[in-house]
């Protein structure tokens, strides 16, 4: 097996993924900010499955977060992700500067309208247009013909898929399920901030949703409006949570739904300490 190449220059990025095009290869590509686990990992075996050269990315993203985010705390164990990295078989990290990323006279965003008006949109007032942004550049720095993302993510995963659809992009937005730990939690690169206090009771932010799901099969309510009260009430029984939001939308639009129908989406936001965890289920209601 080749060895894994690293680059920190957009132009030595795009010199690699030539040599690589050249050769026939079809290029996969995760765009991550690092502070991996399993759940990126698992986006690279995917990625693997259905394509001869994978590029991952590793950049914080500042134009992602808030003023008063974590972007200065948040994680960065580049050697640590290097190394899962080259185990599952990456052929290529791109590891760029903020520099490099966004030179001096920067002035272009790239947003969705619509979906990122709720759930984290609302939140996190222009989250998604430091996301898309980002996305946008690294896809046509990469000019990868899949990209693999992340259910967890599920607005995310959304409006870049969107994007991708929208800007007619040549590029095929995989979303995968999401990885949980053994007890349900769901993987995230924010949980080592955790606390073993709140690592303890973070589960049953999932164990909530999981709930919901069985409430919805034994059709105990005639309203969405009942089973997100009813999670809401689990959610705020959580020790020391407290609630972003909960909210039951179309698994596409992300239109508040009034009645389960269709296909639906359970998202739920919730900060523990400081952390700032998400979760969601999707629940095919006609099934």
């Amino acid at each position: 097996m080749a060895e894994m190449q690293t680059a920190t220059t957009i132009e030595q990025l795009r010199t690699l993924v030539s040599c690589a095009k050249k050769s026939g290869s079809k290029i996969g590509f995760v765009p991550t900010m690092g502070a991996l686990h399993e759940g990126h990992i698992s986006l690279v075996h995917e990625a693997k499955k259905h394509c001869d050269f994978v590029v991952f990315s590793i950049f914080v993203n500042p134009m992602q977060f808030g003023p008063n985010e974590d972007f200065h705390r948040y994680p960065r164990p580049l050697q640590d992700d290097l190394k899962l990295c080259t185990d599952a078989g990456v052929n290529l990290v791109f590891i760029p500067s903020v520099e490099e990323m966004y030179p001096t006279g920067f002035s272009t965003v790239v947003e969705v309208n619509g979906l990122t008006n709720n759930l984290c949109g609302k939140s996190r007032p222009g989250h998604f247009k430091g996301v898309t942004t980002v996305v946008m550049k690294l896809f046509g720095q990469v000019q990868p013909d899949a990209a693999y993302l992340g259910q967890k993510d599920a607005q995310q995963a959304l409006v870049i898929k969107r994007m991708a659809r929208d800007l007619d992009l040549p590029i095929e937005v995989v979303i995968c399920p999401t990885l949980r730990e053994a007890d349900g939690l769901a993987m995230s690169s924010r949980n080592r901030y955790l606390s073993n206090e709140q690592r303890s009771v973070a589960p049953l932010i999932y164990k909530g949703l999981c709930l919901l799901k069985e409430d919805v099969a034994l059709r105990k309510h005639e309203s969405s409006a009942q089973y997100r009260l009813d999670l809401l009430k689990r959610l705020e029984a959580i020790p020391n949570g407290v609630v972003d939001y909960v909210e039951i939308v179309n698994a596409d639009s992300l239109e508040v739904l009034e009645k389960m129908n269709g296909i639906v989406l359970i998202a739920v936001a919730l900060k523990l300490g400081n952390t700032r965890l998400i979760d969601n289920i999707i629940i095919n209601t006609s099934a």
